[in-house]
Parts: C-alpha cells; sequence; structure tokens
C-alpha cells in the first residue's frame, strides 16, 4: 500500500511540493499525495490537482489514521503564529513525511529533521545539519557543516553557505545568499535577492546587497 501523504497548507509552498511528490512516485518512489488540510477553502474543494480534506482542526481524524504529514505553512510576517500552530496540531514525530526529491543531492553524512523537504536539483552539502520542517526549495543550496534550525524556509536560488547557523523559523528568500560563517537568529528574514554579509538578531528583516537592516518583523 502507499504511504498516503497530507499536505498542511494550500496553493505556493504546498501545491509546488505535492506536484514534486507525485513526480518522484513516478519515478517509482510508492507515495500518494491524498490531499490538504487548509482552513481557508471549503472541504472538497481542489488545491492544484488535489482535494481539500478538510480544515487544521481536522488533524486529529487523520493522525489516527495511516497518514503522513508536510507542514508547508509560510507566513514572513508571521512567523510565530505559523510556528504555534504546527505546534498545535501535535503531529507525532513519526508521521512527519521526510521528502527528499530525486533529482535532489544530499551528501551522505548531511543530517535531515523529521518533515524537512527538499526539492529537485537542491544541494545539501557535507556534514551539514537540518532540525525538523525545514523547506529546502528547487534550486537551493546549504554548504557544508551548516545548522539550519527548525521549520526554516530556503526559498528557489537562495544559497547558504559553509558553517552558516539559521535559528529557528528563518527565512532565505528567492535567489538570496548568505555568507559563510554567518548566523541568523530565530525568526529572521533576508529578502530576495540579498546578500548578506553579516549577523541578524532574532526577528529581524533584512534585504539588499549588501543587506542591510530593514525593520522589526510583526
Amino acid at each position: 500500500m502507499p504511504q498516503r501523504v497530507i499536505i498542511i497548507g494550500g496553493e505556493g509552498n504546498g501545491t509546488v511540493i505535492a506536484d514534486a511528490i507525485t513526480h518522484a512516485a513516478g519515478a517509482g518512489r510508492d507515495t500518494v499525495v491524498a490531499g490538504f488540510l487548509n482552513d481557508r477553502l471549503p472541504v472538497g474543494a481542489m488545491a492544484g490537482a488535489y482535494p481539500v480534506l478538510g480544515g487544521t482542526d481536522a488533524i486529529s481524524r487523520f493522525i489516527g489514521e495511516s497518514y503522513s504529514f508536510v507542514y508547508t505553512i509560510l507566513r514572513i510576517d508571521g512567523q510565530d503564529e505559523r510556528l504555534e500552530l504546527f505546534e498545535r496540531l501535535a503531529i507525532p514525530p513519526g508521521q512527519l513525511f521526510t521528502f527528499v526529491h530525486p533529482l535532489a543531492y544530499v551528501a551522505p553524512s548531511a543530517t535531515l529533521g523529521e518533515g524537512t523537504v527538499v526539492m529537485p536539483n537542491a544541494s545539501i552539502s557535507s556534514d551539514a545539519v537540518l532540525g525538523r520542517g525545514c523547506l529546502v526549495m528547487v534550486n537551493a543550496s546549504v554548504g557544508h557543516n551548516a545548522q539550519i534550525g527548525d521549520f526554516c524556509h530556503l526559498a528557489a536560488q537562495s544559497c547558504v553557505s559553509s558553517f552558516v547557523r539559521l535559528g529557528r523559523g528563518v527565512h532565505v528568500g528567492l535567489n538570496a545568499t548568505v555568507r559563510e560563517g554567518l548566523n541568523m537568529m530565530d525568526c529572521s528574514t533576508l529578502g530576495m535577492g540579498s546578500v548578506l554579509l553579516q549577523d541578524v538578531n532574532e526577528r529581524e528583516i533584512w534585504a539588499g546587497n549588501p543587506a542591510r537592516f530593514l525593520r522589526g518583523a510583526h
């Protein structure tokens, strides 16, 4: 029987990841996307090609069955809220679906936490450690010996260099680059196309080339 996966989220990260899982199944992975849990769409609506099975408050019904879950909700100005929602869902660690697309590279010495997603053409280098629920999107790269905290989001074509430390819930935007050895603290954000050359404190948003402090997150 194929492994049944439910995506928590909606169009955007959710549908992109769902399609990647479906694509991998076509390459021989015994996995099927059963549908979405989404608080904005009614039951029976479609999120891309996949049915909405209920809101997040329906998750207990699916936890009791043989489903796995991927948490894809992202709010750049609401990291605390999205992390608190995940904790309220109380998903057993064994039911978080860890997914590495067959076109991705993950070094044998790298470590992935439960529920982490590594999308096509992404690269995770030697001795990198990623926590729970990280989303490493298409063409993103993580350098060797990087330490990536829980629920970080590395957008498409972003580059996190070697010996970088990202805290919990960090967002690195599209095509952004983090220089080696830097620290981005919990719930901080680097805007798209930015080049980060210095450390970032908690809940700060930085942008530009070179990146500069923009404002605090809400």
